[in-house]
């Protein structure tokens, strides 16, 4: 039995071990090999000493470290953003064309299209990482992201959020599946979308209309 608890001990070391290894391949890549560390990756060194050392990480401490390599290991982020041929979402003449929307009015499609993203991200988050946080009421989240002229989602933003539930964000995000870009004056354009995601012991998703843009 110890046997057996031991391994799966050193399993999760190792899935961590890697994880952060996986992260700090990311974080680094592009940087001048001859410039010295930066504090970031002195801070990544860090953490894997104090993983090695105590020979175990609590299932909280895992899902923060997924959550971190889900927000750094891609390079969306809403720092890149392109304004070039961009409006927001409320601006343009027609919204994007989730697969089952095809055929309807304008305004059909703009709902069909805010029902499809809000049961796509409510059907793949996963819902434990929320209810794992013991929250005393639920919390809500902004989230951005741009639906380009290919109609693939690109150019992420999630605000003010646990750093597990981020990077859950993110990872469903991308998983969006390609769609008929936006159209403007009879052109294809990027949008920018935004959402409003509660979350507890249950997920909401608000698919709104912003304004303006977020802040980068």
């Amino acid at each position: 039995m110890n046997y057996k608890v031991n391994l799966r001990a050193q399993k999760i070391q190792l899935t961590v071990f890697f994880n952060l290894i996986f992260c700090a391949i990311f974080i680094s890549c592009g940087q001048n090999s001859k410039k010295p560390q930066s504090e970031l990756i002195k801070k990544i060194n860090a953490v894997q000493q104090q993983i090695m050392t105590q020979g175990n990480v609590t299932k909280e401490e895992d899902h923060a470290l997924l959550g971190l390599c889900n927000i750094i290991s891609h390079n969306d982020g809403m720092a890149n953003i392109n304004r070039d041929n961009l409006m927001i979402l409320k601006d343009v003449d027609f919204v994007p064309v989730y697969e089952g929307c095809e055929g309807l009015s304008k305004e059909e499609t703009k709902t069909c299209f805010s029902n499809k993203i809000s049961t796509f991200i409510k059907r793949e988050f996963n819902l434990e990482l929320s209810k794992e946080l013991n929250l005393s009421e639920p919390k809500e989240v902004d989230a951005f992201f741009v639906i380009n002229e290919s109609g693939n989602l690109t150019t992420m933003k999630v605000r003010n959020a646990d750093i597990t539930i981020q990077g859950e964000i993110l990872r469903v995000l991308r998983k969006i599946p390609i769609m008929n870009p936006a159209l403007h004056n009879g052109k294809k354009i990027s949008a920018l979308c935004s959402i409003i995601v509660k979350y507890g012991n249950d997920i909401e998703i608000n698919v709104v209309y912003i304004p303006e843009f977020p802040e980068e």
